[in-house]
């Protein structure tokens, strides 16, 4: 009976484990799908004339809040200013 309850236990966890892989590898699928999509975006961005480089700078920019970014350029100002490049 323990042996029983031993091999219903390791199917249902290997049944488990294989849901969860199955699962990994579609997020992954997705994953770069959207990779793939945000690369035609930036080439469309490129193709319309604007410089991907900024673009990025300002994508990521976006993410941070207000004062996380004025920190950042505070710095940034700083560290110019340093070298002599203001």
């Amino acid at each position: 009976m323990a042996d029983e309850i031993t091999e219903t236990s390791q199917t249902v966890a290997a049944g488990q484990l294989r849901t969860i892989i199955e699962r990994i590898e579609r997020l992954e699928e997705e994953k770069k799908t959207i990779s793939d999509d945000i690369k035609d975006v930036y080439a469309e961005a490129k193709g319309t004339g604007f410089d991907v480089k900024a673009v990025r700078q300002l994508v990521r920019m976006r993410k941070q809040d207000q004062a996380e970014r004025q920190e950042a350029e505070a710095i940034l100002d700083l560290y110019k200013a340093a070298l002599g490049m203001v």
